[in-house]
């Protein structure tokens, strides 16, 4: 078994022994006094690394440092051309790189590498070189239908953007994140979650070795009680995008309420996948397979949920747990692995008491329903497959963010839309059919952010990404980002002498 030693050997790392923030271009110092907490590697639980929490005083210095970076000027009035540059150089890097940044991220998320490889590590290049391309074709707007006058609608940069990457994917939704805001000119104080800092402090240090000035990106660790705390609930920030979960959403927002600091939420799912009987069947298995297992489960947009329609139920359900059972679970530092530990221990009993309640409250268990002790000390839970006959069981109303997925039987069209819409979540939807008009149905009727159709997980950056009801507020995407991260500006001026009236002259 590749251990974490020899995988950080192979590729010539050393890894800090205290992890500090990073801020105005360096890390900050070790305190003795600071609280740290552990970095644990989920494939074995062993400590890699402890992690410096920042307090309150270091997070404002970091807000500081990002504004007096955005005041200087350096970032927020460079050329369109400038940005593009730097962020094409850094996706260049992130490419070169991708060995290290995907093997950090293993190390602290429990991912599979070769997911990472394949997907994550590319995405977080492929959303700078979107962003770059995309701020070369913005245009403003000009309104000429007032008589004399000529009205043009510009746009300036916010200011200074707190930024919170969660823990299931660092480099690809906190790239996303730092490429939204940076790209029309904003500075920005980055917190990742405590339990995976390292690929994100390498992100911002590669971006700096590619010409970004440094103080525009900040970076402070911590829990979210205190660091992140610190940071929600500043009056210096100007912009806060938030990616994690409802219960720290709403207390982030009401930190920002206290300012009217305006909020951008990226939240959980508890999306329905619906197979229907004219489906092509190994297409819908396969991409069944993809939407829950990918990541481990320990996604936003997983497809939860299962509804399989009555005519193929049994021949579904037998082919989709024969897969099941034959994913490879193990050490994520391993080429074939499928599907990884959990991020961190707490999740991990978090995902086995989802399960245990899923059997007590009466679901059949199919497949898996254990922790994988046989795989040693890591956080391995088996790819689980339940059973159900309601949609009010826990199982599928709350977002477990593991390898557990529910199947439930429908009969009709009328059916699977009422038990995927009776949700409090609304991101994504999957649907497989080989009907035009059911597919044109299901795209009208299902309240959710994004519907999938016949296909797994495919992302286009051109189009708006968030969800309906507590799966977030506002939608990442190029003209989203811009609307959002920037104040739009309207300038009238006046074509030739326009009369004006005369006050305060005597007729």
């Amino acid at each position: 078994m590749t251990t974490p030693q020899q995988a950080i050997a192979d590729l010539d790392l050393t890894l800090p022994e205290v992890i500090t923030g990073h801020v105005n271009g360096v890390a900050l110092p070790v305190k003795e006094d600071a609280i740290q907490h552990a970095v644990h590697f989920p494939g074995t639980g062993e400590q890699i690394a402890l992690l410096q929490e920042d307090d309150p005083e270091a997070v404002a210095a970091a807000i500081e440092c990002a504004r007096s970076q955005f005041q200087g000027g350096a970032w927020s009035q460079a050329s369109t051309a400038t940005r593009q540059s730097v962020f094409r150089r850094a996706a260049t890097l992130i490419r070169e790189h991708a060995e290290v940044l995907g093997l950090l991220e293993s190390l602290c998320a429990g991912l599979p590498s070769s997911h990472l490889a394949a997907r994550q590590v590319p995405r977080a290049a492929d959303n700078l070189d979107f962003f770059a391309d995309y701020i070369g074709v913005m245009a403003g707007e000009t309104f000429e239908q007032l008589p004399g006058y000529q009205t043009n609608v510009t746009r300036q940069p916010a200011g200074v953007a707190a930024l919170f990457a969660p823990w299931n994917a660092p480099l690809a939704l906190a790239s996303m994140q730092i490429a939204s805001s940076l790209a029309f000119g904003n500075t920005c104080v980055l917190k990742p979650s405590e339990f995976t800092p390292l690929s994100i402090l390498k992100l911002v240090a590669l971006m700096e070795e590619a010409g970004l000035p440094s103080g525009t990106i900040n970076v402070v660790n911590g829990s979210g009680a205190v660091t992140g705390a610190a940071l929600a609930g500043s009056k210096d920030i100007d912009r806060i995008a938030f990616t994690g979960g409802g219960h720290t959403a709403r207390q982030v927002m009401a930190a920002a309420a206290a300012h009217l600091t305006p909020v951008h939420f990226e939240l959980g799912g508890k999306s329905a996948n619906i197979v229907f009987d004219d489906a092509d069947m190994e297409r819908a298995i396969d991409g069944s397979l993809v939407n829950i297992f990918s990541n481990s489960g320990q996604i936003c947009i997983a497809g939860s949920r299962i509804l399989v329609q009555r005519g193929i139920a049994e021949r579904f359900m037998k082919d989709f747990v024969a897969r099941t059972e034959a994913l490879i679970v193990g050490n994520p530092l391993a080429a074939k692995t499928e599907v990884g530990p959990m991020a961190f221990k707490a999740h991990w009993h978090r995902v086995l008491d989802h399960i245990e309640r899923a059997k007590s409250e009466g679901a059949t268990l199919l497949c898996g329903g254990e922790a994988r002790t046989d795989l040693g000390d890591g956080y391995f839970i088996a790819p689980t497959v339940f059973q159900v006959d309601s949609n009010q069981l826990s199982l599928c109303q709350e977002e477990v963010f593991g390898p557990v997925v529910s199947i439930q039987i429908f009969d009709d069209d009328d059916d699977a839309l009422s038990i995927a819409n009776d949700s409090r979540y609304g991101l994504v939807g999957y649907c497989w059919t080989s009907s035009l008009a059911r597919a044109q149905a299901f795209q009208q009727r299902l309240n959710a952010g994004t519907l999938w159709i016949n296909t797994p997980l495919a992302r286009d950056l051109r189009a708006p990404f968030g969800g309906f009801k507590e799966s977030g507020i506002g939608r990442d995407g190029p003209r989203q980002a811009a609307e959002f991260f920037t104040e739009e500006k309207a300038t009238i001026t006046a074509l030739g002498n326009t009369p004006i009236r005369k006050l305060g002259q005597s007729n």
